[in-house]
């Protein structure tokens, strides 16, 4: 009978135990994973008694607010986008049944008065729990000319400030207007154009020869060549064994490298990376944030890392990489705007590279500053001798090379031109930029999906505009691109 009691004694004791183990798991050990889950609704539910803190732009416009429906007993609040598609996937959403993107979702405790824990347990004891407001550095003006400027097509524009890392604009179209997110998730999710996709921090694309600024920087800081050192600019000289074309069949003779970057010619700068090897290459890459996904605050469900991607995902060096190709932006790499906006600004900002942010401040509703985001350096990616090299070689690509387009009056801009050619005429436009090249305020990105034209054509003009809008310059009135520009 005793023996009886035991086993039941300790039946029981093991049911209990195993209950506590999976309570725990769900309620202590994977506590933030719930909370973070975008089909767990409780969170949102509970929330939305809270009057959710208003998210603004640099100038003070309020891209995102919210709406008091029902009485006093049963009050909640509804997320409301007054500036409409103007920072759709920056901004984000936050709606009960679709859920939370962009910076509603990074900032979430911030915009529900949770991320001060003293300060949310007072609110709770009084009954008067407020979110703080969220001071972005988007700037209302720059994102829409960027958005202007690309004019319907498919595509991404990101600015930086290269010293800071604060985004003044990221555009990705197609966008969508957040108002609309409640009754038409479903039918934009299923959009073939994919407007709910955030081309500027998921896209991968090729980059076709903006790539040539990391081999060049690669090249610069590594000691083995100087923008004067002389390379072959042949055409159909052998890549990895492989007879590799400039583009429309350029034929060049001994170049210096300023000329090389100038003329983007492919043949030059692939044996620069060939000479340079793998493993240097790639550890310019790691160095400028390929491989990784970039430290932005935005979700990491809504980032894409950049870098040489296999069937498995990415490669590394004991991977059979053609670097030739690789360091001309071909082979198999694929890029995000924002790692190529990133690597404009690190070169901008005398080769240091900063993390890319939205937030500036957060401040309670009784007009404290609740807390002030200062700029974060990720790394020194190259020397700044090396950088002002680079800039030096990078003028001279938009004052007599294939970014004319982009020219300034009164200002010096930095920039490369970029063409992925994707098949039966159809182009990835790229042009990456940073003015004043003397004294950079700005950096940016562009890229164009199925474009006709070339970068320096297609992307480099929304390049310009864009800079205007920043700098407050005029155009410089170029006519088209130097032939050759790629």
């Amino acid at each position: 009978m005793n023996r009886a009691i035991v086993h039941l004694f300790l039946l029981f004791t093991l049911l209990f135990s195993v209950l506590v183990v999976f309570t725990s798991r769900w309620s202590v050990l994977e506590a933030e994973g719930l909370e973070d889950n975008s089909a767990n609704r409780r969170p949102l539910l509970e929330q939305q008694r809270i009057p959710r803190g208003l998210i603004l732009a640099r100038d003070g416009t309020v891209a995102a607010d919210s709406r008091r429906l029902g009485t006093r007993e049963t009050r909640r609040y509804v997320r409301r986008y007054p500036t409409d598609s103007l920072f759709s996937h920056s901004v984000g959403y936050s709606f009960i049944d679709r859920g939370q993107s962009g910076l509603e979702q990074f900032y979430n405790d911030e915009l529900v008065g949770q991320g001060n824990e003293l300060a949310t347990i007072v609110d709770e004891l009084s009954g008067a729990q407020e979110g703080d407001n969220l001071r972005t550095t988007l700037d209302p003006e720059a994102q829409a000319v960027a958005r202007q400027a690309l004019g319907g097509r498919r595509g991404s524009v990101v600015a930086l400030e290269p010293d800071t890392g604060r985004v003044r604009a990221m555009v990705s179209l197609p966008d969508f207007d957040p108002n609309s997110i409640p009754e038409r998730f479903n039918e934009l999710n299923a959009e073939a154009s994919s407007p709910l996709f955030n081309r500027a921090t998921q896209a991968r694309y090729p980059p076709g020869s903006t790539f040539k600024a990391v081999t060049a920087a690669a090249a610069l800081d590594s000691g083995e060549f100087t923008p004067q050192s002389t390379v072959s600019g042949k055409n159909g000289k052998p890549i990895s064994a492989v007879p590799l074309q400039n583009f429309e069949g350029a034929e060049f003779g001994q170049v210096t490298l300023t000329e090389a970057l100038e003329k983007s010619i492919n043949t030059a700068w692939a044996e620069v990376g060939e000479r340079l090897g793998d493993s240097t290459m790639l550890r310019y890459m790691r160095r400028f944030g390929f491989g990784s996904e970039p430290p932005i605050d935005l979700p990491r469900n809504q980032l894409a890392a950049s870098g040489i991607y296999g069937e498995d995902g990415l490669l590394d060096a004991s991977d059979n990489i053609d670097i030739g190709r690789v360091s001309i932006g071909q082979e198999r790499l694929q890029v995000t705007p924002l790692q190529m906006a990133m690597v404009a600004s690190a070169i901008a900002n005398e080769g240091t590279l900063m993390a890319p942010i939205f937030a500036d401040r957060t401040v309670a509703p009784d007009g404290r500053v609740t807390q002030r985001f200062r700029p974060d350096r990720v790394r020194r990616v190259i020397r700044a001798g090396a950088a002002r090299d680079l800039t030096g070689m990078m003028t001279q690509v938009v004052d007599e090379g294939s970014g004319t387009a982009a020219r300034l009056r009164g200002v010096r801009v930095a920039g490369k031109t970029g063409t992925a050619e994707r098949g039966a005429g159809v182009n990835q436009a790229w042009f990456i930029a940073f003015a004043p090249a003397d004294d950079p305020k700005i950096a940016l990105a562009v890229t164009v999906e199925q474009a006709s034209g070339t970068g320096g054509e297609v992307a480099a003009p929304i390049a310009r505009r864009v800079l205007e809008s920043i700098l407050n310059a005029r155009g410089g009135g170029a006519g088209p691109a130097a032939s050759g520009g790629f």
